[in-house]
């Protein structure tokens, strides 16, 4: 009969209502979930019974069942926090998990990470964060440019991360020099060397105060990481008819005679009176702006007396056009100068560079070109370095501006350094700073997609799992193939709106009373039909 029919419509009402209403408690419960997605649940009808009418066939329903319930994958709102592994995705994606010592992947929206005791970046249930090792092309170079992923996700993990020690290959000088100033060295023979040949390095005190117009000293490193103080040395030649209106300088690039390793010509530096000198030359400048230089370094198969500048040559150039020279602190074999097949060369940048990296020299003998020096230095060939608009824009100059002083330097090595804090940017890169002031990026954190993200299997914890309706984990970088971008010192909160919540259960709760009353009615009828056989 159909009114016991009534009371099964009635009964399925009931569970199909309690389901919405059980559905709606638990995104009320997760209200406060950090990237909860909350759920939506969706009735469908039973299948229908065939009735005869008057019209014809027809067909009633049977009842309600829950047809699906699917998460609600809308982005949640952003809370800033003051830890930098709380991060959170703007967008697509999904943070990747995996459980230690097993294989098994898992998926969320929360990003509450933190380093557990073994340097892993882990979840809140001690799962290890996925993400790709970044690997530094250039060992000379840390530009964000020079790193790249390297491999397959692997486990997030800081524990050990040392910043390595590099070399200085590049020394940037930038000084005033007092035009007012004298000469402090004189030479007959060679004037624009005289401070050169005052130079002896088997003394305490290589060049004494009263031989130098001015010095200036930077700390570089070498490839082990220890610093060792570079001092360049200036002084005015006085007999410089032959650079005509031009003001020519000497000038030195040194070190401590001691920590000079090159081997050149089979011996030691060390012990000999130029021990320390890696470069000389001269700087010429007209109406105070630095106009040309010339640079020598020691031939590599120099000989007999080393003060002698037959046994120097012109300097090599790098890519740049900036003259090159080397100390090879470490005696490093095969690596003395900068021809040598393994030399850590350094680079003078003093604010001009040669555009075709050649000297404009007839030869490299400095004894036969010394004469020569205050023009040819001043021929055409140099330009700015780059970024400067004119000559003498970021370069050594020689103004009356109140004397001697040191405008600017800069040098690109430094020594080995331990990670102090980490960062993590929008691209997902995390990246490290270290002891040294180097930042290293580490890691670029793994986040995935799937085509059908609404077929995730939910396990708790804020984790989502992989099925086959979901489709297989398309893995990427952040704000890569549609996926979002990553904020750093936040977290994604419950995408659970309350007020939508609250009259939902209202009209689940009317619905279940309703269907309550269909069973209710149904009863009261089924008893007057009993009470008929009275």
């Amino acid at each position: 009969m159909s009114l016991t029919s009534s009371l099964y419509q009635g009964i399925t009402g009931l569970q199909a209502h309690s389901q919405a209403i059980s559905v709606i408690g638990n995104n009320l419960a997760n209200v406060s979930t950090t990237g909860y997605k909350g759920s939506n649940i969706y009735f469908q009808d039973l299948i229908s019974q065939d009735v005869a009418t008057a019209a014809g066939s027809a067909q009633k329903g049977l009842g309600v069942q829950v047809g699906a319930i699917y998460a609600d994958f809308a982005q949640g709102a952003i809370q800033t926090t003051t830890e930098a592994t709380d991060l959170a995705i703007g967008g697509k994606g999904f943070f990747t998990v995996k459980r230690p010592d097993t294989d098994n992947s898992y998926y969320t929206r929360a990003g509450n990470f933190r380093f557990d005791s073994d340097g892993n970046l882990v979840d809140t249930n001690g799962y290890r964060v996925q993400g790709w090792a970044m690997q530094r092309a250039s060992t000379t170079s840390t530009s964000s440019a020079d790193y790249a992923i390297s491999g397959s996700p692997v486990d997030v993990q800081v524990s050990n991360f040392q910043a390595p020690a590099s070399a200085t290959t590049s020394v940037n000088v930038v000084t005033n020099l007092d035009p007012t100033s004298t000469s402090k060295s004189d030479s007959l023979l060679n004037p624009y060397f005289a401070m050169f040949e005052t130079w002896n390095g088997t003394a305490d005190t290589p060049l004494a105060n009263a031989s130098y117009g001015y010095s200036t000293t930077i700390k570089v490193y070498d490839s082990t990481g220890t610093s060792h103080n570079l001092t360049v040395y200036y002084d005015k030649v006085t007999m410089n008819s032959n650079a005509g209106a031009d003001t020519v300088w000497e000038y030195m690039v040194t070190c401590k005679p001691g920590e000079d390793g090159r081997t050149i010509g089979g011996s030691p530096m060390r012990g000999t009176s130029s021990a320390g000198v890696m470069m000389i030359g001269t700087m010429t400048f007209r109406s105070g702006q630095l106009v040309g230089e010339s640079a020598y370094t020691l031939k590599s198969n120099a000989s007999g007396n080393l003060k002698g500048l037959d046994q120097w040559t012109l300097a090599d150039f790098d890519t740049a056009g900036f003259p090159m020279t080397t100390a090879n602190f470490i005696q490093a074999s095969n690596a003395s100068a900068t021809n040598s097949t393994e030399p850590v060369p350094i680079s003078m940048d003093f604010g001009i560079r040669s555009k075709n990296r050649t000297w404009t020299q007839a030869n490299s003998n400095v004894a036969t070109q010394a004469s020569a020096i205050g023009n040819k230095t001043s021929s055409a060939g140099w330009v700015p370095k780059m970024g400067s608009s004119a000559l003498g824009t970021l370069a050594t100059q020689s103004y009356d501006t109140g004397g001697f002083s040191t405008l600017f330097q800069d040098q690109d090595g430094f020594t080995a350094g331990y990670l102090q804090n980490v960062s993590v940017s929008q691209d997902g890169v995390l990246s490290g700073t270290f002891s040294n002031g180097q930042q290293m990026e580490l890691y670029t954190l793994t986040l995935t997609s799937f085509t059908n993200q609404w077929g995730l299997r939910r396990e708790g914890g804020n984790l989502f799992s992989e099925t086959r309706d979901s489709g297989s984990a398309l893995t990427g970088t952040a704000k890569s193939a549609g996926k979002g971008s990553i904020t750093s010192n936040a977290l994604e909160s419950s995408n659970v709106d309350m007020a939508t919540e609250f009259v939902d259960l209202i009209t689940s709760q009317r619905g279940f009373q309703a269907n309550s009353k269909v069973i209710t009615t149904a009863d009261s009828l089924l008893g007057e039909v009993i009470a008929m056989k009275r």
